[in-house]
Order: C-alpha cells, then structure tokens, then sequence
C-alpha cells in the first residue's frame, strides 16, 4: 500500500475514528486504525465491538492495500508531524514507514483482514434531522444517564419516533430528561435506546452545523449515525425503557416564575460551600414574592432572597443542587418556571410548547435546621 494525504486530512480523520478505539481489550487488533486503500478512496475505521467509527479522508492512493496500525503509536505520530503532506507505505511484511518532510517513522503493522469491520447494516429509510439539532438535544440530556452499569437500560437514552416526532429521554433514578423534537418527515413508530457513550461520541464529532444534516438508520440492534464524510454505527442497548408516563402529572400546588440566570447564579454559589461527596441540599423556601434559597454544610451557611412570581402555595423543599445546576445549564430560555406539588414529589422544569422537560426529584432534610 501506498498513499499520500495531507496532514491535516490525516489527523482529522484519526481524531474521528479515534473515539471508537477501546481502552482496555482482549483483543489486540481492536487497539488499531485500519487504514483501507483497497479501493478508490481512503477509509479509517476503528471498532470496540459496540461502536464503530469509520470516516473518509482525500488523498491520493499510488498502490492499493490494506493495513492496521496501532491507534495509540499511529495517533501521536500523525499528531507530530509537520504540516504538510505525509506519504504512508507498507511492504509484504506489513512493515509501515511514514513519512513527512525530513521526519521517518518505521513502524509494524498488522493485517488489516484480522480487523474486525464494522457491520453492515441496510441503509434504506432515513431518519434526517440537522446537526446542530442532534447536538443540541444530546446536550440538554446526557447529563442525567446513570453514570454505572447496575441498570445497564439507565446508561441509555431511549428515542421515540411518531410519525412527525422524536422524543428522546434519559434518566438516571433520581431525574429525568426530555427533549421533543418535530422532524421534517413521518416515520413509522419506533422505540431504541441508544448508549450514552455513543450519543457522548457523536456529539464530539459532530460539526454541529444548522445546515448540514445527519441521516439516522435503524435496524433490529443497531442504529447508524451518518454525516459528512462519517459513519458511526452502534449497538442498541436490549431491553424495554421504563414507563415514566406516570410520572409526569400535569397537576401542580405551586408555579414558579424565574430568571434563569439568577437561580442558576445562585445554587452555583451556594455549591462553593459543599465539598465533592457531601450530600447538602439547596433549601429552597417560596413564599408569595420571593424564594429563599439556603445550604448547610460543615464549612459554612449561605442564604439569598431571589425574586419571583408566584401562583399558588407557599413551598419548603429540598434538592441536591448539582441536579438543579445541570437542568439550568442547558436551558436556553430567560425564564424558567417551576411546578411543585408538595415536599416529597418531583419539581417540573418545562416550557410552554413542551419543548423541554426536566423532572427533579426532592430530598429529605431537617426542617428544623433549615
């Protein structure tokens, strides 16, 4: 084989695929980038077996092959090198030098037919929606998948297409995330959960333009992510989603009208007082004109009146507030409003248009201290 590109060609199309190379294997060939120049185009792919990266970078193919080259030796390489073009050659005995102005590297490859290629899924019906889009919605809910695989289901988002409509949730036991999206197109009704780590992925590689789109592909245990010169297919994860229709009572005691900025500015102040690990919760007390919010730790107190507009009952209830932060964060709007039942059931953060749903649950405290 061999081929030249330019650099930056090069290392882009490595960072890609880069983020499907597994971090601890029993099998070595799966700590490669496959470079395959068998045909007419440059292909880099790498596959952990649940996810699979492949991307197409231009250059220009003098001999045709196939080779596999360790991601970490070959990623580092490619990221040294000067800026300028950088020719690749392997001989029969997969010896692979790579080259670059006055810089040579001779390294060993393997075989590229020991590589394990990504798995052909039929691409027929598309499920097309922008990238900025899909960025957007896997930003306003990764946060709250569970972070460990004692639910493997939680480490997941579930994606619900009907007809015109894409609802993607993820929670992780103590919050739950919404985020409705209307698609240009109708589409049979389906439900998958797709792996935070895929989402987390995509997410990263992802222009993110208004105008550029991505093409979703779904069979029985994968979905595909294609866009740009980039395919990224994963496993689904198996298993029913939870029922959380139950859960999302439009009934409310108490409607909270607020400035997001400030009530985020606030918690993440009230944080500087909460060492990571301590369970301390922000104490908020609404009465008809402003909310009190308050923490207790073992380095000090802090407490700040926010206004706000206020229907219905006064309210002392309790949150972690790392929960509150991570909602706010990701909420573009200058207002938000908060429904509250009583003491012991969630907080609703929603939009009017149902855009957006976020669902906390509180926490106990002493009522006495606060």
């Amino acid at each position: 084989m061999k081929l030249i590109c330019s650099r930056t060609n090069l290392l882009h199309g490595v960072n890609i695929v880069s983020k499907a190379v597994p971090t601890r294997t029993t099998m070595p060939i799966l700590e490669c980038i496959l470079i395959d120049a068998s045909a007419s185009e440059i292909k880099l792919t790498a596959n952990d077996m649940e996810l699979g990266i492949e991307t197409r970078i231009e250059g220009t193919i003098a001999e045709r092959g196939v080779i596999a080259l360790d991601a970490k030796v070959f990623s580092e390489i490619v990221r040294k090198l000067p800026d300028n073009d950088v020719k690749i050659e392997t001989d029969d005995s997969l010896k692979t030098t790579i080259t670059c102005e006055k810089a040579k590297f001779n390294i060993v490859g393997k075989s590229g037919e020991d590589f394990s290629y990504l798995p052909m899924i039929e691409r027929n019906t598309s499920i097309t929606i922008s990238q900025f889009t899909l960025k957007e919605v896997i930003r306003q809910t990764i946060f709250s998948i569970a972070d460990n695989d004692n639910n493997k289901i939680m480490t997941g988002e579930l994606f619900e297409i009907d007809e015109n409509h894409l609802k993607v949730v993820s929670l992780d036991g103590h919050r739950i995330s919404i985020r409705n999206i209307e698609l240009r197109d109708s589409y049979d009704k389906r439900k998958v959960i797709v792996p935070g780590k895929t989402l987390q992925e995509v997410s990263k590689i992802l222009p993110g333009g208004v105008e550029e789109d991505v093409n979703i592909f779904l069979s029985e245990n994968h979905i595909v992510f294609e866009f740009d010169q980039t395919l990224v297919v994963s496993r689904l994860i198996e298993g029913e989603y939870f029922r959380i229709e139950h859960m999302l009572s439009s009934d409310y005691e108490t409607k909270i009208r607020i400035s997001k900025r400030e009530l985020l500015d606030c918690i993440d102040r009230a944080t500087l007082l909460v060492k990571e690990g301590d369970k301390k919760p922000i104490i908020m007390n609404v009465t008809d004109e402003s909310m009190e919010l308050k923490i207790n730790s073992f380095i000090g107190s802090m407490k700040e009146d926010i206004d706000i507009r206020k229907e219905g009952k006064d309210i002392l209830i309790g949150f972690n507030p790392k929960f509150f932060i991570d909602a706010l964060r990701v909420i573009d709007e200058e207002e938000v409003v908060l429904y509250m039942v009583n003491p012991k059931a969630p907080c609703f953060i929603r939009d009017d248009d149902g855009v957006f749903l976020y669902l906390i649950l509180p926490v106990n405290f002493n009522a006495a201290g606060a």
